[in-house]
């Protein structure tokens, strides 16, 4: 197992390196299982995006859901630097098979072109997309499920899809349902609320499981500014300096703090 997730932590360092820093800032025995989830949802959010024919994309997602279904039906999983130790993590942690479901699941909404139907529609894809995966990550490292969980993930990923949104839309892919200044002021707003709202359920989470929710490290400062100057949001420059990242990565580790 240890070549396997250390496979699983090149990958993650490599396409996902926000998540990486804060996964090193885990308890050392659970950095595998963070390491393994989030390469996991790299293969996942890759699907879509490694072919421009819908039908091949479909059946990528299609063939992540087949896995899940053969490990939680106790099958020998197949041999992959990622099926392989998520089988194992899973069986280890008996994590929920519905949240992998709709994070696969929600993914098809990236395949297409079309923008969400409503607000509620967005929101769903942002609770199940990051959302789902914190829950995970959150389980996987000795933490429990809540509401206010649910609710830190999705402002987590109102966060990530604000600066996300130049990228999407030179993919012809519109993720905004109100792209206006108010739309955007009022979508990080509601980030920035459902942070604030879910701290206080989350007091308890322990230590092991802190890093997990750390990946949310960004959030507020995005929010912040893309409610100051929704502006930025179009430009791509939302995210602080890199230098002031690492320094509020490395204080929330050393206060262990999120």
């Amino acid at each position: 197992m240890s070549q396997d997730i250390e496979n699983c932590a090149g990958l993650v360092q490599r396409g996902d390196p926000d998540r990486y820093l804060t996964a090193m800032t885990a308890p050392p025995e659970h950095r595998g299982a963070l390491f393994v989830l989030y390469a996991f949802n790299l293969e996942v959010v890759r699907a879509p995006w490694v072919t421009s024919e819908p039908m091949i994309a479909e059946m990528r997602l299609q063939w992540w859901l087949d896995i899940l279904d053969e490990i939680y039906a106790g099958d020998e999983p197949r041999k992959h630097e990622v099926v392989t130790p998520l089988a194992e993590m899973i069986k280890t942690h008996q994590l929920p098979k519905e949240l992998f479901d709709g994070l696969i699941a929600a993914r098809r909404w990236d395949v297409y072109k079309e923008p969400h139907a409503s607000a509620v529609n967005l929101e769903r894809y942002l609770q199940d997309t990051t959302g789902n995966l914190m829950r995970l990550a959150v389980l996987a490292t000795g933490g429990t499920d809540s509401e206010a969980l649910q609710q830190y993930g999705l402002g987590a990923g109102i966060a990530s899809l604000l600066t996300a949104v130049p990228a999407l839309e030179n993919a012809q892919k519109y993720p905004l349902v109100d792209g206006s200044v108010d739309g955007v002021q009022c979508l990080a707003q509601q980030g920035l609320d459902a942070l604030r709202g879910a701290r206080g359920g989350l007091s308890q989470t322990p230590k092991s499981a802190r890093a997990a929710l750390r990946a949310a490290w960004l959030a507020k400062p995005v929010l912040k500014a893309a409610i100051a100057s929704p502006h930025l949001v179009a430009q791509g420059n939302l995210r602080p300096p890199e230098f002031r990242n690492k320094i509020r990565l490395l204080w929330q580790s050393l206060t262990d703090s999120y």
